[in-house]
């Protein structure tokens, strides 16, 4: 997605009111080949018309983490870091030059067990609400004793639910300039 359009995609596509309409996890779809599925989509309409349900209860297996055995559905396993200087910050698109932490120390996207979130939903997690890896509406995981998040340059690590919050709120940041260390 980036080598196409110069950017991350953003956490969302708005209305014309600015509110969500459209999830990054369709906006890239062509990119985890899911182009049929995405022609399917139709932006014209929000993510939960009539018109998107089809592609709504046809999540992608990418979207679901392979060794929960709650997986499956419609709903995802995996949200955005989403939040003022994060990656994902609404409508606004995050450029590489963008990350001035260095992509291999901010965090994309990680798992959520257990969300009520549709995958087609422009929905994430607001680390200014759920800050903490123990939080059940927040980032969590199935995984025992931490959870799997993506980076910036595309690596997954885990990280355990023990992490010290000064740290994991660094990783959460782009540009914030603080010093990560060892995770």
């Amino acid at each position: 997605y980036h080598d196409t359009y110069n950017s991350f995609p953003p956490a969302y596509i708005p209305d014309e009111n600015g509110d969500p309409m459209h999830s990054w996890r369709v906006l890239i779809l062509p990119f985890v080949d899911q182009q049929a599925l995405y022609d399917q989509y139709d932006f014209d309409q929000p993510w939960d018309s009539p018109a998107n349900q089809s592609v709504t209860n046809n999540m992608p297996p990418i979207y679901a983490c392979p060794s929960n055995p709650n997986a499956g559905g419609n709903t995802t396993l995996y949200a955005a870091v989403y939040g003022p200087n994060c990656i994902f910050n609404g409508a606004e698109a995050t450029r590489m030059r963008d990350i001035k932490d260095g992509t291999s120390n901010t965090l994309l996207f990680g798992e959520v067990d257990g969300s009520s979130i549709p995958w087609t939903k422009p929905e994430d997690i607001d680390i200014a609400i759920h800050s903490t890896l123990t939080d059940p509406a927040g980032f969590h995981s199935h995984h025992v004793g931490g959870v799997h998040f993506a980076m910036g340059d595309g690596s997954v690590q885990f990280f355990s639910e023990n992490i010290s919050q000064q740290v994991l709120d660094a990783l959460f940041t782009r540009d914030g300039g603080e010093t990560v260390g060892a995770f």
